[in-house]
């Protein structure tokens, strides 16, 4: 497993990272962890590698795009001295440009979305053991819906950044189609977007099999 022993592990993104947690981490009433794949992540590590006492940091908030997640690099990621990086970008981005198409200045564009994470991987790549890069989804098996043509796109953007940068990197897309073989989308998510547990599951999953979890 490519976590080791006191490791932090600090996963950023928007509302399918943050997933209801508290914040400031460690105030308010709820989970600091949030009650999805991070909080999975957690759990599974906690249990299957409890001597490694790995520490999850969820950064997540919702509604972000590339463009928010830049505006708080410093403060959410570099300030956390981090060991690993997780970061699962891109929904809003693409979304925005269908749910508000008469409002050009929430879409974030591939040009912008690519220079974004390239640039944030970048500076950030240096002061961390390790990154892992996870596509953005959109749980609709026809590949010639728009929106999820669109979605694959930015999912191909996210592959050429780790493998220009040598980060790890996850096919959330691909995971979910293995399931949505078998199951009709809004099993996983109501709208598409945000998973169920067990569409929560299906990405802790395939974040732990990058990382070489063993089962």
């Amino acid at each position: 497993m490519k976590l080791a022993k006191n490791d932090k592990l600090v996963m950023i993104g928007d509302s399918i990272t943050d997933c209801g947690r508290n914040r400031p981490i460690g105030e308010g009433i709820g989970d600091p962890y949030g009650k999805g794949y991070v909080a999975m992540v957690d759990a599974l590590l906690k249990t299957v590698y409890t001597e490694l006492a790995v520490r999850v940091v969820n950064m997540g908030i919702g509604g972000n795009t590339v463009r928010d997640l830049a505006g708080r690099w410093q403060t959410d990621v570099l300030d956390l001295k981090p060991d690993w990086l997780s970061v699962m970008i891109g929904t809003n981005d693409v979304w925005r440009q269908y749910d508000q198409p008469y409002i050009p200045e929430s879409h974030v564009y591939p040009e912008e979305y690519e220079s974004t994470l390239d640039e944030l991987v970048a500076k950030t790549k240096m002061h961390v053991k390790g990154v892992v890069l996870m596509t953005p989804f959109y749980l609709e098996p026809n590949k010639a819906d728009l929106m999820r043509a669109t979605m694959d796109r930015y999912g191909e953007i996210v592959r050429q950044v780790a493998e220009r940068h040598g980060a790890l990197f996850v096919d959330t897309q691909a995971a979910f189609d293995k399931v949505l073989a078998h199951l009709y989308p809004a099993t996983l998510a109501w709208d598409r977007v945000h998973p169920s547990m067990a569409g929560h599951a299906t990405l802790a999953r395939a974040f732990l099999n990058a990382i070489d979890f063993v089962w």
